[in-house]
């Protein structure tokens, strides 16, 4: 069973973050600060290496196949050079491999676990049949797994021992989804270790756009890590086997960041560029930082970022961003043109919510002129859902804030922390619903099976970078906002849920049952 916090230690959270009063909840003065992170910051045992100096790597691809098996396994890598580090991977590598897939073309992915602990495998994004979602107590044991079982108290749970057949349909919009794990109780500290990947859905409709490819398309995993004095990769679990006692040391309660920003798995990386355009796929793997990027040029000038894409697939039109806030599980499809700059330029991206060696994230470094047949059309997609208020048959209301359960403190959804026997939400297949969400703190609210788009923030117009459909909202501290979703695709039990990592491992998940 899940441990509740103690009293002292959420105050802990709010007195880190200047957030939570006497009474024990954020007060509305304190939360108009919105800081720009929810969370502690860990700080590097060893030297770090200077930004941009180790070259973007690009993980490898899985393309072309009906089924594929991944091995999660543990291996030792060179991310910091020369400073060797465990990592627990997908196929060997962080990120893992990137997988890439035809709209409407099932594949079957099996996955063997060789870790010393259980693993769940969750497709972030993918219109998937329930038994393949990677619910939480879904567990696939490893081979002599004697330890308890967090998923034995639910009575639906279905285990597998070393080896689970995931399917996924893939009949949804081309976009960027990845998949990571999604263990009960223990996400949060597995996917530090490394269990991420990428997978790119595509089809004919949108390759036809003539929108920048092959070495001019990019697919960017950023997660902040912080490293031990062994080369380790620093997390503070009460329990660092991973085996038996969930949650964090008190003063990570609010969420995990590290004081190193890897992309794709390298610190601070540069990669060299044609003066063309680049197609930019971002996500924000981190547990909880977030990140509010910029392209800027060394002499201070600033390169636009288009947006043609969310987490669901391609915008209707192309949106022009001088800055780009981006989420924990939050992607976006951007277009980057270097050649608006000279040969010879670089070209940062920073991260304008943060100081010191974490406002730097990677660099482009322009090197050559190259002929450029690559466009950014005026339309680009004219398949999005337009629901409107008028047609949701229910409107649902849900906080999301720490408080007090009993004899102690957790994160909850509508004042509940998770449990995996009980049914939050209960809707029919087809139904359209509007749901209305606040928020004490950062939370980025992640929603299973179905896309959604973003009505209005705090009563007023969404953002421009919440254009399109998406199925992770960023609701900052304070703020309520609103969201209408159609839910099809299947039956059965999913989930809704923070995405910072360790609120979701501390109670911040819901049930969602589709009849």
């Amino acid at each position: 069973m899940r441990e509740r916090m103690s009293r002292r230690q959420v105050l802990g959270i709010g007195g880190a973050l200047g957030l939570v009063a006497a009474g024990g909840l954020s007060s509305a003065a304190a939360l108009s600060r919105r800081p720009a992170s929810t969370g502690a910051e860990l700080r590097s045992a060893v030297p770090l290496p200077p930004a941009f100096q180790v070259p973007l790597p690009l993980p490898p691809v899985l393309s072309g196949a009906d089924r594929y098996e991944i091995v999660q396994r543990e291996v030792t890598a060179e991310i910091l050079p020369g400073v060797p580090t465990r990592l627990w991977t997908y196929g060997g590598t962080f990120p893992g491999p990137t997988i890439e897939s035809r709209r409407g073309h099932a594949i079957t992915v099996a996955h063997r676990n060789e870790l010393p602990v259980p693993t769940v495998v969750h497709l972030h994004g993918g219109r998937t049949p329930a038994e393949s979602d990677g619910y939480p107590t879904d567990l696939v044991l490893p081979s002599g797994w004697e330890h308890h079982a967090h998923g034995m108290h639910d009575p639906r749970a279905v285990t597998s021992n070393v080896t689970r057949e995931y399917t996924f349909p893939l009949d949804q919009r081309p976009t960027l989804l990845w998949y990571h794990d999604h263990r009960m109780d223990f996400t949060a500290p597995a996917v530090w270790r490394g269990l991420a990947g990428m997978h790119l859905v595509r089809d004919d409709a949108e390759e036809s756009l003539g929108l920048p490819s092959g070495v001019r398309e990019l697919p960017l995993l950023i997660a902040d890590r912080a490293f031990a004095a062994d080369g380790s990769l620093a997390y503070p679990s009460i329990d660092p086997s991973l085996t038996m006692r969930p949650g964090v040391e008190e003063p990570y309660l609010a969420g995990v960041l590290g004081d190193v920003v890897l992309v794709n798995g390298a610190p601070w990386p540069v990669h060299e560029v044609d003066a063309a355009r680049y197609r930019l796929r971002i996500l924000n793997a981190s547990n909880a930082r977030h990140y509010d990027l910029e392209a800027v040029l060394d002499d201070g000038r600033r390169l636009d970022l288009v947006q043609i894409g969310a987490d669901q697939g391609l915008l209707s039109t192309p949106v022009t961003h001088r800055h780009l806030p981006i989420a924990p599980a939050e992607r976006y499809d951007v277009i980057a043109d270097f050649g608006r700059v000279a040969v010879g330029s670089r070209v940062r991206i920073v991260n304008r919510a943060s100081t010191g060696r974490t406002r730097d994230v990677l660099a482009f470094h322009v090197v050559r002129k190259a002929a450029d047949p690559s466009r950014i059309p005026d339309v680009l997609s004219d398949d999005l859902p337009r629901w409107q208020r008028s047609e949701a048959v229910r409107t649902r209301d849900f906080a999301f804030r720490a408080g007090q359960m009993g004899d102690g403190h957790c994160w909850l959804i509508g004042g509940r922390p998770f449990a995996p026997d009980r049914t939050d939400v209960t809707t029919r297949l087809g139904d359209v619903e509007l749901w209305r969400l606040v928020a004490d703190v950062h939370h980025p609210v992640h929603l299973h099976l179905a896309g959604f788009r973003i009505l209005s923030r705090g009563g007023r117009e969404p953002l421009p970078s919440d254009a399109g459909l998406k199925d992770t909202v960023s609701l900052r501290p304070g703020e309520s906002a609103e969201i209408i979703t159609r839910f099809d695709g299947y039956r059965g039990r999913y989930l809704f849920h923070c995405h910072n990592a360790e609120h979701e491992d501390m109670g911040m998940m819901a049930n969602l049952e589709i009849t």
